[in-house]
């Protein structure tokens, strides 16, 4: 079969691997839509800290089954949501209902090869039904899922007031389900152009652009007071701090974005705020739900979303230029039938 690997920072290739053989508990199936995460520009760009070189990206996954055991709950040929955060099952942390942060995890693309390939096998603990969804709606379900477990570990309301530093894919999931959740949202971000794009896909939030006069209007759109909740989602050091003093006292800050560095900020702020600082990683079963039936309902505008679209044999020119070229650029898709 045809895989695309990255062979080395800057370079995409096109292999022939061996077609993967099932084993106990796993099932086959065919990969019918990858879409092209940040992170796979990333491990494109050489930014990925924790890689090893060559790696076949991909885990924004929809597939078809091809090949199942004698037991299982799925059918050949049905269509399929992957889930790529591959857990051990006996950690404390997946023993509690957190396979999402196992001790031990491993990421389909990033600690092991992923879905850019024409087949793969994985744990049937790992594939969510589709439930009748298109397979360019499966691909974006997990990337919008990260957003869904971030809103859930914020405990976000209808009275609350939020602020989604970062206009991409993982802010704009954020958004759109803090706004499903009641809550009044405004978005930060440095691209007036993506800004502009995010809050209207997400349904009317307000956007505030970074830089000179951001705290201004972040002033006047909260009487002084901050936000509730505060999500980052830029992956960026400085703005991660700033983040801090725009919680509100009494509010939550939640991480969603991982930076490889280490974030400082001022402990008397912190706490005559009572902030909650609070980690968000990946997302569970639960969120796999949450965003399969708000698809179901047409609650996401994914003709919005779904913004470039390439093929298996073009993807080593078109990824490349997207890594530079990010001009309307929301979601890439990537297409094998």
């Amino acid at each position: 079969m045809k895989t695309v690997a990255c062979t080395r920072p800057g370079q995409l290739e096109i292999r022939t691997a061996a077609r993967p053989v099932r084993g106990d508990g796993e099932v086959r199936v065919r990969i019918r839509r990858v879409g092209i995460c940040g992170t796979d520009f990333h491990i494109f760009e050489g930014k990925h800290p924790f890689l090893a070189y060559p790696r076949v990206m991909g885990h924004e996954l929809a597939a078809e089954v091809l090949e199942t055991g004698p037991d299982s709950a799925f059918d050949i040929g049905e269509h399929v949501i992957i889930n790529p955060y591959l857990s051990c099952g006996t950690c404390r942390a997946c023993t509690r209902g957190k396979p999402n942060c196992c001790t031990s995890i491993a990421v389909l693309g990033v600690h092991r090869d992923g879905g850019m390939c024409e087949e793969i096998c994985l744990p049937e603990q790992n594939l969510v039904r589709s439930d009748g969804l298109s397979l360019d709606a499966c691909a974006t379900v997990e990337f919008l899922a990260i957003g869904a477990h971030a809103v859930r570990r914020g405990s976000i309301g209808a009275d609350d007031r939020v602020l989604v530093a970062g206009a991409g894919p993982i802010g704009l999931g954020v958004a759109i389900f803090a706004k499903l959740a009641g809550a009044e949202v405004s978005i930060l971000d440095l691209d007036p152009g993506r800004l502009e794009e995010a809050c209207a896909i997400a349904g009317g939030c307000q956007p505030v652009k970074a830089g000179d006069g951001a705290e201004a209007q972040i002033n006047r759109l909260t009487g002084g007071d901050g936000f509730d909740a505060v999500f980052d989602a830029t992956g960026n050091l400085a703005s991660i701090q700033a983040g801090f003093a725009r919680v509100a006292h009494g509010g939550r800050y939640i991480l969603v974005s991982v930076v490889n560095e280490t974030v400082a900020f001022s402990d008397p702020e912190f706490h005559k705020r009572e902030m909650s600082l609070i980690g968000s990683r990946n997302a569970t079963s639960e969120d796999f739900r949450t965003v399969t039936a708000a698809l179901k309902a047409g609650n996401i505008p994914l003709e919005r979303i779904i913004t470039h679209r390439t093929d298996f044999d073009k993807v080593t020119e078109d990824l490349p230029r997207w890594a530079h070229d990010k001009d309307g650029l929301i979601k890439a898709m990537i297409t094998l039938d």
